[in-house]
């Protein structure tokens, strides 16, 4: 083939597979999902299942595949690019992003559902039967969605390995393969954290239910049959080992006719175990493991198998001992910036307990119970992000403080600058940043204005109402009771996409809202609201208010959101002016 026609191949490829899954997806949106509603089985369920699969599936069946299809069928002869289309899917990638982030949660749900809910279950099973399925069960289509993002990923390496370089699709479909493996990463996790609770399961099932091992800490390193040498006469017996990352299983084999299963004889825990090769007259393969409470000799089949054994088993040790230390160094670290941490609260009460009587239960001394209130509700503000409201863990959403305001903040919701009293820069939150004077001798403050009038002029490119469908002023609510003024807007060259940004928000990005699969409506009669002319975005548990100045302005907003929610980009505009 020549290089034009292996792009056209790829070209033809993605197109193809983007049929397919479009299939899956009306699958999942259509079949399943309907079904299950006539079946009566509530509204809480089915969304805690499909998320906001519907979104999904109006994105992908009535944008991306149709411009796919009129761009490789149709223009390819005169327009061959894929770069400047992908690049449309960049906004709609934060839909995935709730998917994959519900899945594990909806895979629960699903396997509790089919347990204890016949007609759950008969709906399932029934729709299974069926060719559509190509007998393949509910949780498998499922995974689709959570695997399509990767495989972007994959075609696109692939399309820009053949693209010229000086083709000019080269800009856009770097671009977008940028954009897409940043949440290709996302689903990878989720794959792989998939794959792990499914081999979890079916060790769990072999163990009769007698160990619960299914945990996302858990994770199963090696296994296999082994022989175990008696103390007594040192004849051998047939045993089996699971090795996990915190523990190993001793286990016998039980005598059944189909599938193996085993009894756990010894559950001995990686921190304190120690192994070691060992000689016996007579037998060879031979090691121990020896932990708290028992030792064990045991015989592998091979010298070999014995060594491998003895290589995983000391690594698994070895690792256990390096993520201990790790936790151990950042609770030691976490403790010493609390005790240097400006927080108001912490301040009075110490000076509360510092006041005299204040240990003695008088009128300003008693209070071990107000103390111990403060203290709780201190320790839950520093359980999650101050600005993003996500829960702090040890690996993934690590928690930092403001250097200026003190404020508990995850890394996603930070920035760095040099402050006034070190030339080094620090870690501060969103709002210091924004307020923080630039210090004219700190190194690097010319980059960061830099980076700060090229975000302001990105800004203002996207937001400018020349280069919009339609925008305006309108009042906007989430969550709480505040409504917060914003400048709200569709650009141009994203139909489908709503950007909000706050008057007060100077410097950062606007955030984006990809409308397909969107529901928009008037409040409904038991929702109240302070402020006049309504109107409502829903989608799974998602739901966003906003208020027009006026009936006219609410209408208009109204009639292009509803035809954005659902992928309709032609005449969008038409008769449209900005307020």
């Amino acid at each position: 083939c020549t290089e034009p026609q292996k792009l056209f191949n790829i070209a033809n490829e993605l197109l193809h597979t983007e049929e397919a899954y479009v299939k899956r997806l009306h699958l999942l949106d259509q079949v399943f999902c309907t079904k299950l509603s006539e079946a009566g089985i509530s509204p809480e369920v089915i969304t805690g299942i499909f998320s906001n699969i519907s979104s999904i599936y109006c994105f992908h069946g009535q944008f991306l595949l149709p411009e796919l299809k009129t761009r490789i069928t149709q223009e390819w002869s005169v327009n061959p690019r894929l770069g400047d289309i992908l690049q449309k899917l960049a906004p709609f990638l934060k839909m995935y992003g709730e998917y994959v982030k519900n899945f594990d949660r909806a895979m629960d749900i699903v396997n509790t559902c089919m347990q204890r809910s016949s007609p759950f279950k008969d709906v399932v099973q029934n729709i299974q039967k069926q060719e559509v399925c190509g007998n393949l069960t509910l949780q498998h289509h499922m995974l689709e969605p959570v695997q399509r993002i990767p495989r972007y990923e994959l075609l696109l390496k692939d399309y820009l390995k053949k693209l010229p370089e000086e083709s000019p699709d080269r800009k856009d479909a770097e671009k977008s393969l940028e954009l897409i493996s940043t949440a290709a990463n996302h689903s990878n996790a989720a794959i792989r954290k998939m794959e792990k609770m499914h081999k979890l399961l079916e060790v769990y099932e072999r163990l009769g239910g007698e160990e619960d091992i299914v945990n996302p800490a858990n994770e199963l390193i090696k296994e296999g049959h082994i022989q175990k040498l008696s103390a007594k006469n040192g004849t051998a017996q047939d045993r089996y080992l699971f090795l996990f990352n915190s523990m190993v299983l001793y286990c016998v084999p039980k005598l059944r006719l189909i599938g193996q299963k085993f009894s756990v004889r010894e559950k001995m825990d990686i921190a304190g175990l120690q192994v070691q090769e060992i000689a016996k007259q007579n037998v060879a393969h031979t090691f121990s493991i020896t932990g708290k409470k028992r030792s064990l000799e045991l015989q592998a089949r091979t010298e070999e198998e014995k060594r491998e054994w003895i290589h995983v088993i000391q690594a698994t040790i070895e690792k256990h001992k390096q993520n201990s230390e790790t936790f151990r160094a950042f609770n030691s670290s976490f403790s010493q910036e609390e005790e240097h941490l400006p927080d108001s609260s912490i301040a009075s009460t110490s000076s509360v307990e510092s006041m005299p009587g204040a240990d003695g239960g008088g009128a300003l001394g008693g209070s071990d119970s107000s103390r111990k209130s403060s203290k709780s509700k201190r320790d839950k503000e520093k359980q999650s992000c101050k600005s993003c409201s996500e829960s702090f863990n040890s690996i993934t959403k690590r928690r930092h403080h403001c250097k200026q305001c003190g404020a508990v903040i995850c890394a996603k919701c930070s920035e760095f600058k040099p402050l006034a009293d070190n030339s080094r820069h620090n870690r501060v939150c969103k709002e210091c940043f924004l307020q923080l004077p630039a210090s004219p001798c700190s190194p690097g403050v010319e980059a960061v204005g830099e980076q700060k009038k090229r975000l302001a002029a990105e800004k203002q490119s996207i937001l400018a109402a020349e280069n919009s469908l339609f925008s305006s002023y309108l009042q906007f609510l989430e969550k709480g009771k505040t409504w917060y003024k914003m400048w709200v807007t569709i650009p141009k060259s994203e139909p489908l996409v709503l950007y909000l940004q706050g008057s007060s928000q100077d410097g950062r990005s606007p955030r984006p809202i990809p409308l397909p699969g969107y529901e928009v409506s008037l409040p409904g009669s038991g929702e109240k609201f302070e402020v006049k002319h309504v109107f409502k975005l829903c989608q799974s548990h998602q739901t966003l208010y906003f208020s027009a100045e006026d009936e006219e302005l609410q209408v208009k907003w109204m009639e292009i959101l509803t035809k954005a929610a659902k992928g309709e980009t032609e005449d969008t505009a038409e008769g449209l002016n900005n307020p």
